[in-house]
């Protein structure tokens, strides 16, 4: 027996994957700590042997900066290709530029020499499909030619995006944003940020956005940030291996997206802390703004929209569960979708344009060289004032069309984008949602501007709108409106107002926006407490524990397993079980892992070990032990147990068993249980009475009966 000394202790050297976690588990915060901290104190104690462990000491403390780095630069860089491709795809929907057909229509307009401003929109070298095909512009055969190669060309983006998605990469679809919240909780979805979905999601993004579907690329930003967060953190052991470390990376990654998707390094950062990241410390919130900052730097230096500016306005995310017939043929579904969009969108010009240049439109004041139609103002002759100070006038025949078809445009945004969410291409809602609030925004803020002109001597205006004087900003409705119907569907508040104000450079403006999103919040909130993110957890079923208190007054009794008539728990003894026992315990049950005690009879608790980390543990056995068979004893304690001679050798898995697991009496209060659970990021823990082993609690567990509280159906937890 003690010859075979340092065979049994085989597990003092790392065995390749023990510590790791299975797909669709939740990861231990608690492990994961205390491994990156035994990790830093080996460092730190190898950086006084000699100047290369020094070097290397400093190489690791800098990692982490440099993966900021690297994440700032290759989502700036994605965030600015996107942003090109799909203002050219957009324009190629109805026509081309034959000086250079890369270029789109603004591009294409502004590098001509016979553009002036007054029709900066028109030159001889950009042509529609009609005019290129036939010659003609104006004719009824132009306008049905256009219209039909418009259907044509926003079905063909679409049906390429949803093919790719579902033979490539089905993790691509949707925003991302709820399963990027869920995975920084410590949820393992495999594959999620891997490198096929950062390809398929960049190109399919594009297609989809360019076809014209009411939805935006925001969102999607997001999870393209945090697959390039996590790509780079493959390059450093010190994230590649602890799934702590790596959510950290994450939640800078997921600011670093809201940068490039806003054009607000700021509100990226408070994005993440508000309403993404789980366990955010200090050195996280210095990271975010570095990545951020890095993101947006690189995307201005592309400068996409020529005009030096990070965005053309603001958007973001969402998808919800298939639950509808045409939900079970994804590719059917995206089509008939697409084919309804372009052929009811073409005919309004608010609906046919892209949404960003919609919501730009729609926050543009009127000055006096505008020619959009919501500025076609009746000009008093004898109005002798600067350009910049306009009065109010009374609306034109153009405004009245305009709110008109703005109506429509409203009811159509409302109606297409409830059918849009949940397809399978990459979608985001950020987009949809403002637009919704921005055309309700400046309807309301013309009729308040009209009335103000017309009745200006009415008790609400009379104290503070004089007559001839500029009273009523249509466009600053519309981006009050913008934020109150995003903070209504997000439930955001603070990062919505600061990236707003960062968007639109309108810091004067900080207090209705303020009150819009909290009077938002207030109203959403009226019919109910979850915002777009939790919902679509909650449809998905992860394993997600919100912030909402929880004052039920039950006790961990009543929640651990198992219950009364269920069969007992299974547990593995210190120095009893065989090998054999083991595997057909793993074989017989599918829990995550197993409490060790001294005896079935004392039931005093040892510690608590992994299902994988004993299946891995194992295995290696087998194949590098001499003398570990079927009848081999498993033990965990310290020192050998007293065998017979002619027993085959025992195998000591000491290594692998958590001598420390979380535990709670059975009369503590579920409240405590609760925010146990939330602060620490546990697993599971255990319940025992004076040192005794009575029960668990996993998470699983913990979301169940807080469903059951709030009379929710429990068994819509579906994961472990």
């Amino acid at each position: 027996m003690n010859g075979a000394g340092n065979l049994m202790d085989f597990l003092d050297e790392p065995l390749p994957d023990v510590g790791t976690y299975e797909d669709f588990h939740t990861i231990d915060w608690l492990r994961e700590k205390s491994r990156d901290t035994d990790r830093h104190r080996k460092i730190t104690n190898r950086s006084k042997e000699s100047i290369w462990e020094f070097v290397k000491s400093l190489l690791d403390a800098w990692s982490g900066w440099v993966v900021m780095l690297l994440i700032g630069l290759l989502s700036g860089t994605l965030a600015g290709v996107i942003d090109l491709a799909v203002d050219w795809m957009t324009d190629l929907k109805e026509g081309v530029c034959l000086s250079a057909f890369w270029y789109s229509h603004e591009q294409c307009c502004w590098t001509s020499n016979e553009t002036t401003f007054a029709d900066r929109d028109k030159c001889p070298q950009w042509q529609k499909w009609a005019e290129l095909m036939t010659g003609h512009t104006e004719s009824a055969g132009a306008y049905v030619l256009n219209y039909f190669l418009y259907v044509l060309w926003a079905l063909f983006f679409s049906f390429l995006a949803v093919s790719l998605v579902r033979v490539f990469a089905p993790y691509a679809c949707g925003s991302g944003i709820p399963e990027i919240k869920t995975i920084l909780s410590g949820f393992i979805i495999r594959g999620y940020l891997g490198k096929w979905t950062l390809l398929i999601k960049t190109v399919t993004l594009v297609l989809a956005v360019s076809s014209g579907l009411s939805l935006g690329k925001e969102g999607p930003l997001v999870h393209v940030a945090c697959c390039c967060g996590n790509l780079f953190c493959s390059l450093f052991s010190k994230y590649s291996k602890n799934e702590g470390k790596r959510r950290e990376v994450l939640s800078a990654a997921a600011a670093a997206g809201v940068s490039v998707a806003f054009g607000a390094p700021i509100g990226g950062v408070l994005f993440s802390l508000e309403e993404v990241s789980y366990y955010f410390p200090l050195k996280t919130l210095w990271r975010s703004f570095f990545a951020a900052l890095v993101a947006a730097f690189t995307l201005r230096s592309i400068n996409p929209f020529g005009n030096n500016r990070l965005v053309l306005f603001y958007v973001e995310y969402h998808t919800p569960r298939k639950t509808t017939q045409l939900g079970k043929y994804p590719v059917l579904e995206v089509i008939v979708v697409t084919g309804i969009t372009a052929i009811l969108a073409f005919p309004n010009p608010y609906t046919r344009r892209s949404t960003s240049e919609l919501i730009s439109e729609l926050f543009n004041d009127c000055g006096a060289l505008e020619s959009s139609q919501l500025c076609d103002y009746i000009n008093n002759p004898n109005m002798s004032r600067p350009e910049d100070d306009i009065p109010d006038r009374p609306a034109g025949p153009g405004v009245y069309m305009a709110l008109w078809q703005l109506a429509l445009a409203l009811i159509f945004k409302i109606v297409i984008t409830i059918f849009t969410f949940g397809m399978k291409i990459p979608s985001g809602l950020f987009i949809p949602s403002m637009a919704v609030g921005a055309i309700a925004g400046r309807i309301v803020g013309i009729a308040v501007e009209q009335m103000a002109y017309h009745h200006h001597d009415w008790i609400i205006f009379k104290n503070w709108c004089r007559p001839g004087a500029d009273c009523v900003t249509p466009g600053l409705y519309a981006m009050v409106g913008a934020a109150a119907c995003l903070g209504g569907v997000t439930r955001m508040t603070v990062s919505l107002v600061v990236i707003m104000f960062e968007l639109t450079g309108g810091l004067e403006y900080i207090v209705p926006l303020m009150a819009a999103a909290v009077t938002s919040k207030w109203v959403a909130d009226a019919f109910g407490k979850e915002g777009i993110y939790e919902a679509h957890i909650r449809l998905n079923g992860y394993p997600y524990l919100d912030q909402d208190e929880f004052t039920h007054r039950t006790l961990a009794t009543d929640v651990m397993r198992p219950r009364r008539n269920e069969p007992p728990l299974s547990v593995l003894t210190q120095d009893s079980t065989t090998v054999e026992d083991v595997e057909t315990l793993i074989k017989e049950t599918d829990y995550n892992g197993f409490p060790v005690v001294v005896s079935r009879e004392s039931e005093r608790l040892i510690g608590f070990v992994q299902r994988r980390d004993l299946i891995l543990a194992i295995k290696n056995a087998r194949q590098k032990q001499d003398g570990v068979v079927s009848n081999s004893v498993v033990y965990f304690t310290e020192d050998a147990p007293q065998l017979p001679a002619s027993n085959p050798q025992p195998l000591k898995l000491r290594r692998i068993l958590n001598l420390s697991p979380f535990t709670v009496t059975d009369h503590t209060p579920m409240e405590t249980v609760v925010d146990i659970f939330r602060k620490l990021g546990l697993r599971q823990c255990l319940v025992t009475r004076s040192g005794r082993l009575l029960g668990i609690i996993t998470k699983k567990d913990v979301l169940r009966h807080m469903a059951q509280m709030m009379n929710q159906d429990p068994e819509s937890i579906m994961f472990n």
